[in-house]
């Protein structure tokens, strides 16, 4: 039964409920084949109080999408924020990244799907996204280059030389390429190897 919007922590949990069932079915049967009625139907309401906290279902497939963004960026922060050198972080980092949307895509295949969407439609979580680790990047750079491990003038500029290499190991489309035909796993630290070279590491 269809209750009162209200505000605050109560329409923020709704949302959450919402975008909780959502995902649930995303990952059972994927979001092509969810509708709206489908997520009011897991919860037990109209399809009417779904609208008036989401505008249509492509914002529910977006905040779903923002969802799975988060899982990769609380994942890049733990590692951010660690002690260890800059470019042992930074190791990590894209070693991290990689597995965790390979696991995506072999282990969750429509919340897989859900992403190459995503990224084929340019949506703006997408976007955001992609600033977000980019800034989380230049962080370890600039921290690496203040510790001498690089040798970098421009830390912006080399997060985003950074993220065009590791292209491969991140697009959801390369991963699925890469998983069929030839593996990921040497060519993952050799890519690596060449980023920490191209930044000034040796070691």
């Amino acid at each position: 039964m269809d209750r009162p919007v209200r505000t605050g922590k109560e329409s923020d949990e709704a949302r959450a409920r919402i975008l909780g069932a959502a995902e649930e079915r995303f990952r059972r049967v994927g979001h092509h084949r969810t509708s709206v009625a489908d997520i009011a139907a897991e919860l037990g309401m109209s399809p009417a109080n779904i609208y008036r906290f989401f505008p249509s279902r492509n914002a529910i497939n977006e905040s779903v999408c923002g969802r799975l963004m988060n899982e990769v960026a609380d994942i890049a922060f733990a590692i951010a924020r660690t002690n260890a050198p800059a470019g042992e972080k930074l190791d990590q980092l894209l070693t991290a990244v990689h597995h965790h949307n390979k696991m995506m895509l072999v282990g969750a295949r429509p919340m897989h799907e859900l992403i190459v969407a995503a990224t084929q439609g340019n949506w703006p979580i997408i976007k955001a996204h992609i600033e977000r680790m980019l800034t989380i990047s230049e962080a370890i750079i600039r921290e690496g280059t203040e510790a001498g491990e690089f040798d970098v003038e421009d830390a912006v500029q080399a997060a985003r030389a950074v993220r065009s290499a590791f292209t491969p190991f991140f697009h959801p489309i390369l991963i699925e390429h890469c998983v069929q035909h030839d593996g990921t796993e040497a060519r993952l630290r050799d890519q690596i190897r060449f980023i920490l070279k191209a930044l000034g590491k040796t070691g």
